[in-house]
């Protein structure tokens, strides 16, 4: 069963803003795929088991950008 967790990306601009932070968020363990919209800052994850917001957040927050609280 796949598993989608969605969050709201702040400080993305462009085309690169949303690769990099595919790049690291994809890195998570457990993630199989990431959706990220720039127009709406949605960042949904599929994984195959629910994943640690913590580590999203650190992954965010590595490629330079922000999880919205």
């Amino acid at each position: 069963m796949t598993v989608s967790q969605t969050f709201r990306v702040e400080g993305m601009t462009c085309d690169h803003c949303v690769a990099a932070v595919r790049e690291e968020v994809s890195r998570v363990g457990g993630v199989a795929e990431v959706d990220v919209d720039l127009a709406t800052g949605r960042m949904t994850i599929f994984a195959d088991d629910a994943i640690d917001a913590d580590e999203v957040r650190a992954a965010v927050r590595s490629a330079g950008y922000e999880i919205a609280a």
